[in-house]
């Protein structure tokens, strides 16, 4: 992490959209998209309908940062250095001498330095590090429990079927042909899945723009999606808030994918034209593209050989860490779980929610833990203890907050924290993310 970083000096802010302009109704959201991923295995996979009741207890177990080892059904939380500081086999915690059994005195992970150095995706284990993927964590480890119950052997053909179940409610034409359970959920009532920005938020888009700022607006979701999605966030003019906006945008790839990128598509009614660009030469809406030619246009823009680019998003994998390493931007990343541990909600953030009666105050969501929040059985996102069974044991970072410091400028819980701030220079020292988190 920088320990100087000035907002007014960029001349280019961007913004990913979901869980970073958009936030959402976590526990409404987790519960939508668990029931999406499980109906798919009941009704076209033929899994036990058990996997569809849910007791409020159960959601401690759904947890950012896990990693799930499709090689044998276990789901790790790793230290800084690789080391495994709790682990469960399905949703049963494993002990101290299981863990080293499993994973040797040092309880070290075999795939570690595979996931640390690049973040690919891998056909031996996957990395939960969002929201739309987080409930799928849970359903993982339940699975595996049912496998256990029938007697039968675990290994990596069950996540054909959680792949197959992510495809059918997150593909692009899912939103137009209504097809899975999430897109039409949220058609139907985004308000019970989504919140709006707060009105600090949509000033300090607008006064940004007007100190002559480049605004970009990323995301990988659908043109579809993210038209809905704006619009009820930001109302029926929000186009006009963004010089450029990129849907589609497939990260990391976006960033990483240099020199095999995708071309920029323009788009006709949501559907993206077949003949790709051979450059970006004005702002616009578009889909798909890649950063080397998007830094040419807002080269031109800036009128500057080398503009400031700050990227604001809430994924390790496909903001952090390809925005900073591929497009050598300044990053700030979204870290919800920071409210969840100590940090004081803005009075933005407050004062927007207080507008909207909370579903929770119903009684629907009595005893349910939100995803952000600590959990029993996981323990905090940024610390944790480590020991090896005897009478020593040591704080360490986990590999989650290590990858944070290294790879966004700074951290904020979400963008109410800086919105009405912006023209302040914003003074950070290395490690201040932990001292606020309360660790």
């Amino acid at each position: 992490m920088s320990e100087y970083f000035s907002l007014s000096d960029s001349d280019v802010i961007g913004f990913d959209l979901d869980h970073t302009l958009c936030r959402y109704r976590l526990k409404e959201t987790s519960r939508l998209i668990y029931e999406s991923f499980a109906r798919y295995l009941v009704e076209h996979k033929g899994y036990d309908k058990d996997l569809l009741n849910l007791t409020p207890a159960t959601w401690d177990f759904c947890f950012k940062g896990l990693v799930v080892d499709l090689e044998d059904g276990n789901l790790v939380k790793l230290a800084e250095d690789g080391t495994v500081l709790r682990a469960t086999h399905g949703s049963i915690d494993l002990s101290t001498e299981d863990l080293i059994k499993h994973y040797g005195p040092k309880r070290e992970w075999k795939h570690f330095n595979s996931l640390n150095t690049s973040f690919t995706r891998s056909a031996k284990y996957y990395f939960y590090d969002n929201y739309f993927d987080l409930p799928g964590a849970l359903l993982c480890g339940r699975v595996v429990d049912m496998l256990h119950k029938r007697g039968n052997e675990v290994n990596s053909d069950f996540w054909k079927d959680m792949v197959a179940a992510i495809d059918h409610n997150y593909n692009t034409s899912a939103f137009k042909e209504d097809a899975g359970t999430y897109f039409p959920s949220v058609k139907r009532d985004p308000g019970r899945y989504l919140q709006p920005c707060s009105d600090s938020v949509k000033t300090w888009l607008r006064s940004m723009k007007s100190a002559g700022k480049v605004l970009l607006l990323i995301t990988s979701s659908h043109s579809d999606y993210c038209r809905l999605i704006c619009e009820h966030i930001l109302g029926k003019d929000f186009e006009e808030l963004f010089d450029v906006i990129i849907t589609n945008a497939l990260k990391p790839g976006f960033f990483s994918l240099v020199p095999q990128q995708r071309p920029f598509r323009t788009l006709v009614n949501d559907v993206e034209e077949s003949e790709g660009l051979p450059a970006l030469d004005k702002p616009g809406w578009y889909s798909q593209g890649n950063w080397p030619h998007l830094h040419e246009l807002i080269k031109t823009m800036t009128g500057k050989p080398e503009p400031k680019v700050v990227y604001f998003g809430d994924s390790m994998r496909s903001d952090m860490f390809p925005a900073s390493t591929f497009g050598k931007w300044e990053t700030v990343m979204i870290v919800e779980e920071m409210e969840g541990e100590g940090v004081p909600k803005s009075d933005a953030a407050m004062s927007n929610e207080a507008q909207v009666e909370p579903l929770e105050k119903k009684g629907k969501f009595e005893g349910m833990k939100s995803p952000s929040d600590v959990s029993k059985q996981w323990g905090s996102y940024f610390v944790d203890v480590h020991g090896s069974g005897g009478d020593e044991e040591s704080q360490k970072l986990t590999w989650c907050c290590h990858c944070i410091h290294k790879y966004s400028t700074m951290a904020i819980p979400s963008v109410e924290h800086i919105a009405g701030m912006w023209q302040d220079r914003i003074h950070l020292n290395q490690g201040k993310l932990c001292n606020i988190s309360g660790h």
